[in-house]
């Protein structure tokens, strides 16, 4: 069953100089549960890809269906509900904020979507828990690694259970230990919670892991290889 489905999809952006046409006819479709990387050199357009998959920019032309739902069509406001309620962000910079606890950072997204309370607090230890830090709950951003900071991030994306997580550059700024740590931990959370993963990413260490790899070239699919699925 697909969540995510691309027709012909085209980002141009337009300066006083150049033109550039960052997503170039693209069309694609991610089925439930898949973990899957995009790939590509620098300015191939992964990252504005995975922008328009998350309502986060708007396509010169195309289509971008998400759960069925066309969200090219959706006002701005509609896009805002629609991004908190279906999708989970991970950034290679964390993005928590810094003076709530991890506890805290995890629990705001359901807050924001008007969970009970008692509903948010068993989620939110349920899934810190799951991300190991179970210990760590109270502690700040500035109190964690970079490797246990991206935890955070991943379990606050995953925490509301959305339709699919967009992780952009996920272990950019992560050294190899902690970045085996948080493969392993996301492989196991899709495995379980059957969560979509897309990535974009240059990191070998997520390709391997990664169970379809789309490359990008010019803002094109020049390539589209889905493993056999894992046991």
């Amino acid at each position: 069953m697909s969540v995510i489905e691309i027709q012909d999809l085209v980002k141009v952006y337009n300066n006083t100089a150049v033109q550039v046409t960052a997503v170039n006819h693209v069309s694609l479709t991610i089925d439930k549960g898949e973990f899957t990387a995009i790939v590509g050199p620098s300015g191939s357009g992964k990252t504005t890809l995975l922008n328009l998959i998350g309502g986060l920019d708007e396509p010169t032309s195309g289509i971008i269906f998400v759960n069925h739902i066309d969200i090219t069509k959706l006002n701005s406001k509609q896009l805002v509900d629609f991004r908190l309620n279906n999708i989970g962000f991970v950034f290679q910079s964390y993005n928590l904020i810094p003076v709530l606890t991890a506890f805290e950072n995890v629990s705001f997204i359901m807050e924001m979507q008007g969970m009970a309370k008692p509903v948010i607090q068993a989620r939110t230890r349920e899934i810190l828990t799951e991300v190991g830090l179970g210990d760590r709950m109270n502690s700040r951003p500035n109190q964690l690694s970079g490797g246990q900071q991206q935890r955070v991030a991943v379990a606050r994306a995953m925490a509301s259970k959305p339709t699919f997580i967009i992780a952009d550059e996920p272990t950019a700024n992560l050294d190899s230990k902690a970045t085996a740590k948080l493969l392993e931990m996301m492989e196991n959370l899709n495995r379980k919670e059957h969560i979509t993963f897309l990535f974009s990413t240059h990191d070998q260490r997520v390709m391997n892991q990664a169970h379809r790899i789309i490359v990008l070239e010019d803002g094109k699919i020049v390539k589209d290889d889905k493993m056999a699925d894992p046991e």
